[in-house]
């Protein structure tokens, strides 16, 4: 167990401190038919005590682009509503599948949270282990949520352009196999199919097994089947934003640290766009 990921044990015997906050991440896939609606999910059960957190109304309202970070002030207010304060331990959860709960892992401690962590095996496992849940809406009393995001950790359009020419790091894509190589289309309207010249495709599927992430020696592995060389500089992006994170997530519990790029495939494979594509 590392130091960014907690059991569902640890969860459960942890819950009542005051100083923690669980955060239900949970997230519909892009392309979803009919879409899924995870409020309403969450509201019919929850780990008890769990919050939503909405990635759609906590990013950026300002931007067509999916997901981008917040303005500062207005991201800290808005969590600051949901009881979040920066020196709270806060356990973030998906469905399991590290789709969604990375994201959130990613985007509060790199806002300023002190203590930001993964429920391995999200609410699936936690239900499998038969552990309480609970119906309804919770609300926190609000809290003051001081944010000021390290604009280092992403990278823009022009400077992943300069890295797909130059080679200066490598772009991992956590994008499916399929998209990645163009079979299939996209499941946003408007965008090419393809991917970043001289990018990698790591899907972030490949990070668990069995619900869980792998272990250290088999996510080392995984990197390298997909030809990721973990000494050299790295560049995380996926479809908008949210999986590149999962990539971010496991690379740091093996001590790798990795940039992410935010606008990500939804930005750069734009059709009124003139960013070069690949396919194969």
């Amino acid at each position: 167990m590392t130091s960014q990921l907690v059991s569902p044990h640890w969860l459960e015997k942890h819950l009542t401190k005051d100083n923690l906050i669980v955060l239900d991440c949970r997230k519909a896939k892009p392309g979803t038919t009919p879409p899924r609606p995870l409020e309403e999910e969450y509201r019919d059960a929850h780990i008890p005590g769990a919050v939503y957190f909405d990635i759609d109304k906590l990013s950026d309202q300002n931007t067509p682009l999916p997901h981008m970070l917040a303005e500062d002030a207005w991201f800290a207010r808005e969590v600051g509503k949901l009881g979040l304060r920066n020196d709270m331990t806060i356990i973030a959860y998906d469905e399991g599948d590290l789709f969604s709960a990375p994201r959130i892992w990613w985007m509060l401690r790199h806002y300023g949270a002190t203590d930001v962590r993964v429920l391995d095996g999200g609410i699936n496992a936690w239900r499998a282990e038969g552990r309480p849940l609970e119906q309804g809406e919770v609300s926190r009393a609000p809290q003051t949520f001081r944010a000021r995001f390290d604009r280092q950790q992403v990278v823009s359009l022009a400077q992943v352009q300069a890295i797909s020419e130059q080679g200066t790091a490598q772009i991992i894509d956590a994008r499916a196999a399929g998209r990645f190589r163009g079979e299939v289309p996209e499941p946003r309207a408007g965008l090419h199919s393809g991917h970043i010249p001289n990018s990698l495709n790591v899907p972030f599927t490949l990070i668990s097994a069995d619900g869980k992430l792998k272990s250290p020696e088999a996510l080392k592995q995984t990197f390298v089947d997909q030809g990721v060389d973990l000494e050299q500089p790295i560049v995380a992006s996926c479809g908008s934003g949210v999986t590149a994170a999962a990539l971010v997530f496991a690379l740091e519990t093996l001590g790798v640290e990795a940039k992410l790029y935010d606008g990500a495939w939804t930005e750069w494979g734009d059709l009124n766009g003139s960013q070069p594509v690949a396919k194969g």
